[in-house]
């Protein structure tokens, strides 16, 4: 007879699932077709709606169009990073904060007068934050960051007339964007190599502040090195590539899609301020 190996601790727990930024989610759909500069559009008049009218119809109307585009974009639930515990204990303790600040409305249970007004607000405040990083998640899910620049040079173009630089801001957008990523992996290869380094503790706090501080500006000198590194070779890619203007070129433009996408943001708001607006007038 062989004896079953016992299970390895820890294998039935759920991996924590990290932060993914500037990586679109494989495969294709409607949402991913669309012009960068579309999707751009919508994020910043979804914005600027969102601040002017931070009410709960204008919130749950912009996540029902976030949702919707999840459906359609096909954007798996692994997508999700994973939520840390201490984020959901500040929420917790934002949420009692904010509870204790009272206001109206205002709620009667067994004679005690409970005043949810702060919760409320603390509450919508909350969603709406989800609202607006749910929607700038859609835009890294289903977008090249090679589109990005060129989609600004574009949007930017009337802003030309006024000797602004456009094309040269949205060159820097777009290395940025490419050497996000790449640092990322740097920072996290050099800070794995430092621990894996052996380390003596010493036994005086004085002296451990000291080595800790010692460590830290060991990896701030390495990450600048990495950083060099990496901006003098993607400088001689982009000379080999034929210079810093391919950057900001790309043919494509604004199809059937991308104005229906932009009809229906714009149809979704207007309602959605009508309603406030009543609601507000009503009351």
């Amino acid at each position: 007879m062989t004896a079953t190996s016992a299970p390895a601790p820890g294998r039935n727990r759920s991996t924590s699932r990290p932060v993914v930024l500037l990586v679109p989610v494989p495969g294709r759909s409607a949402i991913h077709n669309l012009w960068a500069g579309t999707k751009l559009l919508v994020v910043f008049s979804v914005s600027v709606l969102l601040t002017l009218y931070p009410g709960w119809v204008t919130i749950g109307s912009v996540a029902v169009l976030v949702l919707a585009g999840v459906w359609i974009a096909h954007i798996p639930h692994g997508a999700l990073p994973s939520i840390p515990r201490w984020l959901w204990v500040l929420l917790a303790l934002g949420f009692v904060t904010a509870a204790l600040a009272g206001g109206s409305p205002v709620i009667s249970i067994g004679g005690v007068d409970i005043w949810l007004g702060g919760a409320l607000q603390f509450l919508r405040i909350t969603t709406l934050s989800i609202v607006l990083l749910g929607l700038g998640a859609m835009v890294s899910w289903t977008t090249n960051v090679a589109e990005i620049a060129p989609a600004l040079a574009i949007l930017g173009r009337p802003f030309k007339w006024l000797r602004i630089p456009v094309d040269e801001w949205a060159v820097a957008l777009a290395l940025a964007l490419r050497a996000f990523p790449l640092l990322i992996e740097e920072f996290q290869v050099l800070y794995a190599a430092r621990r894996l380094r052996p380390n003596h503790m010493p036994t005086s706090r004085k002296a451990r502040v000291r080595q800790t501080a010692g460590n830290s500006i060991d990896l701030v000198a390495a990450a600048i090195v990495v950083t060099l590194r990496r901006a003098d070779e993607m400088g001689d890619a982009i000379t080999a590539r034929g210079g810093i203007g391919q950057l900001s070129a790309d043919p494509a433009r604004p199809k059937l899609a991308d104005w229906a996408t932009l009809a229906v943001t714009t149809a979704v708001s207007g309602a959605a301020v009508a309603i406030e607006t009543i609601f507000h007038l009503t009351r």
